[in-house]
């Protein structure tokens, strides 16, 4: 299984960015998606996940109203699509896979890209 991340990058506080996860080697329509980051010198921290038909979707505390999580199964696909970016929101965000989509998920993991948000 593979989940290869991509879309990070440096941008200003306030910016938008738009991640995305390409899955292989799993059947993806069968598994909840979600994304996950972790800041140096700080624990992994969910971020937000999605259920396998995009009918349930749960995002963590800080993220709530800012981030929204999507996914494209015909393209094996799981975006995180994020609006009003924050100095604190500079982390790896990585991409994880689970046959259940919750904040405890972690049957396959990604590597991940970096996201820096300057003020």
């Amino acid at each position: 299984v593979q989940l290869q991340a991509s879309g990070g990058g440096s941008v200003q506080a306030g910016d938008s960015l738009r991640l995305s996860c390409v899955a292989s080697g799993l059947a993806f329509s069968d598994y909840g998606m979600g994304w996950f980051r972790q800041a140096p010198g700080k624990e992994r921290e969910f971020v937000a996940a999605i259920s396998w038909g995009s009918s349930s979707t749960y995002y963590g505390d800080s993220v709530k109203g800012r981030f929204t999580i999507s996914r494209v199964n015909a393209k094996n696909t799981v975006y995180l699509q994020m609006t009003d970016l924050k100095p604190e929101d500079t982390a790896e965000y990585i991409c994880a896979a689970d046959r259940l989509a919750t904040r405890y998920m972690n049957e396959y993991w990604g590597r991940g890209t970096l996201v820096t948000v300057s003020s």
